[in-house]
């Protein structure tokens, strides 16, 4: 078995600009250092669109995976994220997750509404394929750090820097070609592996 998603890559001017984003927003919070305070920020290189968390799988199912999302990269055209907002999972108060990704309003536009309809294809295919059902709402988001203690004092520094009250613009992700990924985990941080990439209107 070996621990996969299915992801989107990040395009190299899009990738420099969030990082200096990352630069910017490590640099406000690293201000005054706490030792109650621990975040692990993710490498620019590893930052990508997770479109489908996997898990452990079967590695006779690559193949076929890669079949299926073929067949659906074909019928979705790519799909344009603007990535002008910083946000956090759950919330800004006790953030344990910083995310940068689209506004509230674009997920009214035409589309998020496309993108919603990619990803149920997506759920479709994996649950025919033997994966768990995943039935939480899927957020476009791209991970730049995990706050492992202190989530409270990053909230009440972030409201105080005014930084997520502000848009930012860094540009926008495009939703073309699918990667499988294998993660492997190690105490430095996950490494990810590209096992095959489906472009759109790849048939083979």
């Amino acid at each position: 078995m070996i621990r996969t998603f299915l992801a989107v890559e990040l395009g190299g001017d899009l990738r420099n600009q969030i990082s200096l984003a990352q630069q910017d927003l490590r640099q406000r919070l690293d201000r005054e250092s706490s030792k109650d305070i621990r975040i692990t920020w993710v490498q620019p290189s590893s930052i990508h669109l997770t479109i489908r968390f996997l898990g452990d799988t079967d590695e006779q199912l690559v193949a076929r995976l890669r079949e299926a999302m073929a067949t659906v990269r074909r019928s979705h055209p790519p799909i344009q994220i603007p990535i002008d907002r910083l946000q956090a999972f759950p919330n800004l108060r006790q953030p344990r997750v910083l995310w940068v990704g689209p506004s509230e309003q674009w997920f009214n536009s035409d589309a998020a509404n496309r993108l919603a309809a990619l990803h149920r294809e997506i759920e479709t295919c994996c649950r025919s394929l033997g994966f768990l059902t995943d039935d939480k709402p899927f957020t476009p988001h791209l991970t730049l750090a995990r706050i492992k203690a202190g989530d409270r004092q990053v909230g009440q520094r972030l409201s105080q820097s005014g930084v997520c009250d502000r848009p930012l613009s860094v540009g926008a992700i495009t939703v073309g070609a699918l990667v499988l990924m294998k993660s492997k985990l190690r105490p430095t941080g996950p490494l990810y592996t590209k096992l095959w990439e489906v472009e759109e209107g790849s048939c083979d």
